[in-house]
């Protein structure tokens, strides 16, 4: 298995070139200055040496060991704990966070470049940062400023920890339902009473105190999801100095033995009457939790691009070294008994089909960025509205198109190893059974399907989808250079069928909502093709732009890969609108008893 490199020249040509990351700093007032690209650059550097050194190393072991559970106590694998508080030291876990409460204020597009290289170092200990960034959004936006100045400096300095408690034994998607209590106390807080299962990071020893955020009902709650409220519960009560109090009545009754993500303790967690404190407005949780899941739901999506990349480094490097028969054109190392697996067709097709969606993705992941950023920052309310209106419409894209493609991408990188790959030592079968979950967890892809097709186009007549399309058309209407034409031809033929599939679903829900469902995912796959077609093309762009100063063929193989997700990739759009066209009739023709 080959060690884990953080990819930063691909990231800096992505961030800095393709979408000029400094110019959009310093046009966005609300950042006030915080970050420009030689700060930026700096930090990148940095991020690479920690997720390569210090992160990466214990990705193997920690699989192998994993988190233990014993008496309601819970251990992480040997080095995680260091590597935690190596990582915490440097900042990282408040990147995103709010100055004034001790963040580092970082924007997101920053932010997606180093949880791409965390996920690609190690899944499991990235999940442990992760959920905490998300706990500290929900508080900085909803929390009383009370709340926000005992909890989140501790929380962004990595001293505490955080989770999401959502999920109950009886309900997953239809939070509606939870049973989960909070009965309101003489002094203003809540004694909360339930079980939450799925908790990432419910109960570990990373840190000295874990923090809550707990959906739960008052016992006068409206029935459904307006009736549910976010509370903050902590492992240890906080004295008014700042210092551990108390155990709350808060217990890991078990941790979850699963396919994968093995050293992330996936939790069991019992609330007995633990003392919690209100999040933003009584009955208002749900607004308050999902004010996170934008990030955390792109968060997860790069999982599948972290994974997505580790598999390609480690896929490559064995097809360069690996020799095994002859090239169809003949011998390409006569000296040898075989020439590397690398000459074959079909290897070069895993290979450039692993390489040009990773970067795809990983191109449209700082797209998404860069609209999040410009939704909190930006001072003018059309831009902010369009950006907010984007944010809305690709998160459910970013997050089950980046995980559908990685485990794509996984796939093909063990198979590059033929039966290596599915031994252990070299590690492309952890990395199937790591991505996996990504696209299960935080809203499985069917979830975020239904999100796309049913609130965010067929709700508002196509409103957002008429956003996004409206800006390809602008940068294709703006770059007719002949340089550029075999990108921009089929980009436009893309964004015109998904402008017609759209309608036609729109037109059909009307008179049959089962056509939403059966058109959601391969709706979203079209969409997701369809954005990387963009992607592809701005990439084209900045590529052709320097090739001149190419060197080292840098940019020539950002062509020549671009080229292959042209026609080869950007093709698979024709049999999924087909799908979409066939409508939901061969869906119903059986009745239940036939399954």
């Amino acid at each position: 298995m080959a060690d884990y490199k953080a990819p930063l020249r691909d990231i800096r040509f992505v961030l800095n070139e393709v979408f000029e990351a400094d110019k959009l700093w310093q046009s966005l007032p609300g950042l006030n200055g915080a970050i420009d690209w030689e700060t930026a650059d700096a930090m990148l550097e940095e991020a690479g040496k920690i997720t390569s050194q210090t992160i990466a190393p214990l990705n193997r072991s920690g699989d192998e060991e994993g988190a233990k559970w014993d008496n309601g106590v819970v251990t992480t694998p040997a080095g995680f704990k260091q590597a935690y508080s190596t990582y915490a030291e440097g900042g990282w876990v408040g990147l995103g966070g709010n100055p004034d409460f001790g963040g580092l204020g970082m924007p997101k597009t920053l932010g997606v470049q180093v949880e791409e290289m965390v996920y690609g170092a190690n899944n499991s200990f990235a999940l442990y940062p992760a959920l905490t960034a998300g706990c500290c959004l929900a508080l900085d936006a909803h929390g009383s400023e009370e709340l926000k100045q005992a909890y989140l400096p501790n929380l962004y300095a990595g001293t505490w920890a955080g989770t999401m408690c959502l999920t109950e034994p009886h309900c997953g998607t239809d939070l509606g339902i939870i049973r989960t209590k909070a009965v309101p106390q003489a002094d203003g807080s809540y004694a909360v009473t339930g079980t939450k299962i799925f908790i990432t990071g419910g109960e570990h020893d990373l840190t000295e105190n874990i923090i809550h955020l707990v959906l739960a009902k008052l016992p006068d709650a409206p029935a459904g999801p307006k009736g549910i409220s976010l509370f903050l519960v902590p492992k240890f009560m906080v004295n008014a100095d700042g210092s551990l109090g108390e155990r709350n009545p808060v217990n890991c009754g078990s941790i979850e033995h699963k396919m994968g993500i093995k050293a992330s303790a996936t939790c069991v967690m019992n609330f007995d009457g633990a003392k919690g404190y209100l999040i933003g407005e009584v009955n208002k949780g749900l607004n308050a939790m999902f004010t996170m899941m934008n990030y955390e739901r792109l968060s997860i999506g790069i999982q599948g691009i972290g994974c997505s990349e580790a598999s390609y480094q480690s896929a490559v490097a064995y097809a360069r070294d690996r020799i095994q028969s002859r090239a169809p054109t003949g011998a390409q190392q006569p000296d040898k008994a075989a020439d590397p697996i690398i000459v074959h067709p079909d290897v070069r097709r895993m290979l450039l089909t692993i390489k040009s969606m990773t970067e795809g993705s990983r191109a449209f992941s700082t797209y998404v960025g860069s609209q999040l950023d410009i939704s909190k920052y930006a001072d003018d309310a059309d831009i902010k509205k369009k950006a907010e209106d984007l944010v809305a419409l690709l998160t459910p894209v970013a997050k089950a198109f980046f995980t559908d493609v990685g485990l794509e991408n996984c796939v093909h990188g063990q198979q590059v190893f033929g039966g290596h790959g599915y031994v252990r030592e070299w590690g492309q079968e952890q990395l199937v059974r790591d991505v996996r979950i990504a696209q299960i967890y935080e809203g499985t892809n069917g979830i975020q399907a239904l999100d796309l097709m049913g609130r965010k186009t067929v709700a508002n007549n196509g409103a957002f989808v008429k956003v996004f399309l409206d800006e390809v058309r602008g940068f294709i209407a703006a770059n007719q250079d002949k340089e550029l034409a075999e990108f921009i031809q089929p980009l436009a033929k893309a964004i015109d069928n998904l402008d017609e599939l759209t309608s036609l679903v729109i037109d059909r829900s009307k008179t049959n909502p089962n056509e939403i469902g059966a058109a959601s995912v391969e709706y979203l796959h079209v969409f997701g093709y369809t954005a990387y077609a963009y992607m592809w093309a701005m990439m084209a762009k900045s590529a052709v732009a320097r090739l001149a100063d190419d060197a080292d063929g840098f940019y020539q193989s950002k062509i020549g890969t671009g080229r292959f997700f042209v026609k080869r990739m950007l093709p698979r759009i024709h049999s999924l609108s087909e799908s979409v066209r066939a409508g939901s009739e061969p869906l119903y023709e059986l009745d239940a008893a036939q399954f």
